[in-house]
């Protein structure tokens, strides 16, 4: 962080009252995580002999909840954004919770750093929160002895003030002014120093490891590989479908205006034929481009949006879909376009492969996520292999850092969840919530 934000950091991080108040619930927060950390400590002693497993799903919930809190007040404290590194978990996972959800929790490496954090911050964090507090309270006892230096130092036989022995009425107005500057930095300067600290030691531990960005930085020079090879591949089916149908049928289009131009006088029954063989070309080749637009960016996805174009998607099937959920606002067109076209593929293979008589497609709009979910009753198995449909529409979703999460169990059904993180263009708040009309 350089010069420039720490002062726009110092400016947005309260003083006084407020600092000092906020000092004694960080420090407050300290103390009851040194407790979750002897209750985890405790919880996952017993399940590696079996009898804390019941107890570890709500214990790392508790602890990813006080982990998000701290995050949160991070930023709103210190001005400190912390993002959530958590990897992304699959709808059906989520929905089935428990034991699935908690060995899911474990593989991930932020969830170790957040038991870490339980033991490391009640040892450094109160000292940078509660230090404010401490100079203040510190500092009154100073301004105190100016008035009450003779019986405090009679009981306690002697007193130094810091690097002042109070002996007499001139060390203890020495000591009474020491302590007014005390705990004038304590009330208004050592908040905006040390809660930002606060607020960066929580980025340390909390944030994104270097690791952890290291390996972004691969996915995403990956995703902009599959996503450049995905565009030109698309960009060669489109020359090729011009080429193949639109073009060829307007070249045909020309021919036969060309032959019926040349016999509207001596043969006008052969003219008319040809131009009724025109007329139909032509109305082939408006069909082939609607359909090669459609492909591309169907018309009601722009007018409509994303569920409705779904919807209307789903009627075209050969069995009843329902699709459930809303979404509070309109999504930017390329995420809009590649969730469809990812949505679309699902439900294509459930046409071919699932041999299913129930599928759902549920759309939810949270924290600035989209996730969309498409379940079916089939035969299940289905599985991710090189060349295929679901590398392709991970290949589609990466481009926008988005991931796909498949669940197939033979004879289980299936369900493909899929996240993209997004911000709607309209409408929404910071949470995604729209708001209520007055």
């Amino acid at each position: 962080m350089g010069r420039q934000d720490v002062t726009a950091v110092g400016r947005g991080v309260s003083a006084g009252p407020v600092g000092l108040a906020r000092g004694v619930a960080l420090t407050g927060l300290a103390i009851g995580e040194a407790l979750l950390a002897v209750w985890v400590c405790l919880v996952l002693c017993l399940a590696l002999v079996g009898l804390g497993l019941p107890l570890l799903p709500g214990a790392l919930r508790a602890v990813r909840a006080q982990a998000r809190r701290q995050r949160r007040l991070a930023w709103a404290w210190s001005r400190v954004r912390v993002d959530d590194p958590y990897r992304p978990v699959s709808g059906e996972t989520a929905r089935a919770g428990g034991w699935r959800e908690t060995r899911w929790r474990l593989t991930d490496p932020t969830t170790w750093r957040d038991l870490m954090w339980l033991l490391v911050n009640p040892c450094i964090g109160p000292v940078m929160a509660f230090l404010p507090l401490v100079a203040v309270v510190h500092g009154l006892f100073g301004v105190v002895l100016a008035f009450a230096w003779r019986p405090i130092t009679s009981a306690w036989d002697g007193v130094w003030f810091d690097f002042i022995p109070v002996t007499g009425q001139t060390t203890a107005t020495l000591a009474a002014a020491l302590g007014v500057v005390q705990a004038c930095c304590g009330l208004l300067l050592f908040p905006r120093w040390l809660m930002p600290l606060h607020g960066r030691w929580v980025r340390f531990v909390l944030g994104k490891s270097r690791g952890t960005l290291n390996e972004r930085v691969e996915q995403l020079q990956t995703s902009r590989s599959d996503a450049v090879d995905l565009q030109a591949a698309e960009l060669r089916r489109i020359e090729r479908d011009l080429h193949d149908g639109t073009q060829a049928r307007l070249v045909a289009l020309g021919m036969t205006l060309t032959a019926a131009e040349s016999l509207l006088e001596h043969n006008p029954e052969a003219t008319r034929a040809l131009l009724a063989e025109a007329k139909g070309n032509s109305t082939r080749a408006l069909n082939e481009l609607r359909d090669l637009v459609h492909g591309v960016h169907p018309p009601l996805l722009a007018d409509r949006g994303l569920v409705d174009a779904v919807r209307t998607f789903a009627f075209e099937l050969p069995f009843p879909v329902q699709v459930t959920g809303e979404i509070p606002g309109r999504l930017p067109a390329p995420v809009e376009s590649a969730a469809y076209f990812a949505i679309a593929e699902l439900l294509g293979n459930v046409v071919k492969h699932a041999e299913a008589d129930q599928v759902s497609v549920d759309f939810r709009y949270d924290h600035h996520v989209l996730r969309a979910a498409v379940h079916d009753n089939g035969v299940g198995g289905a599985t991710a292999r090189d060349g295929g449909g679901i590398r392709g529409i991970e290949r589609r979703l990466a481009a926008f850092d988005g991931t796909l999460a498949l669940t197939s169990l033979p004879g289980g059904g299936t369900t493909a969840a899929l996240e993209i993180g997004c911000d709607l263009l309209e409408g929404t708040d910071e949470t995604g919530v729209a708001p209520r009309s007055r």
